[in-house]
């Protein structure tokens, strides 16, 4: 290989001189390989303390980053721990509160049928009453109605049946009873 290198150096070299092609100049002042390695010396020596002062200042936005990315994460973190700890707390207080509904609406219910109950006898003891008063007015309006009947149906009787001497015959023996003279 290093045969071919050298072939083809040669070869240039012949080239170079009249024939034009492909090779190397072994010249140091016509190739500027001084000048190259002096510009590729300071580019090293000042280009390492500019791309170490730029990698340096990227390594400590990193850091500061992944320090700010930690410090939210432990935020975050914190924030969902008290959140959750609040959730926790509002599901006891919902299941409180639902215990506690259900309870008062038992009790609610409970009254509604106990007052419910109470006044369903009250009505029936209204309706009882009722009916007693109406049963008791009934009566006292056939007593009377047959009282006047029978008052004047013995009217009538005493009037078809008594005359005058009759009459006068009464009315003595009912004066006599009550301590009178006739």
């Amino acid at each position: 290989m290093i045969h071919n290198v050298f072939l083809l150096a040669t070869e240039a070299a012949t080239e170079a001189h009249g024939e034009g092609g492909f090779g190397l100049n072994l010249d140091i002042w016509e190739t500027n390989l001084i000048n190259l390695s002096i510009l590729v010396g300071v580019l090293i020596y000042f280009g390492t303390k500019l791309f170490g002062k730029t990698l340096g200042d990227r390594t400590a936005r990193i850091a500061e980053a992944v320090q700010e990315a930690e410090e939210r994460q432990k935020k975050a973190a914190e924030a969902l721990a008290d959140g959750q700890q609040k959730l926790a707390k509002a599901q006891a207080e919902a299941e409180r509160i639902r215990k506690a509904a259900e309870a008062s609406a038992k009790t609610a219910k409970e009254s509604m049928i106990a007052q419910g109950e109470k006044d369903v006898q009250r009505l029936k003891e209204t309706a009882v009453q009722d009916i007693n008063t109406e049963r008791e007015r009934a009566i006292a309006e056939l007593r009377q109605r047959v009282a006047a009947m029978a008052m004047s149906r013995v009217e009538e009787q005493l009037r078809s049946q008594l005359d005058e001497a009759a009459q006068q015959q009464l009315i003595d023996r009912s004066i006599s009873q009550l301590g009178g003279k006739s």
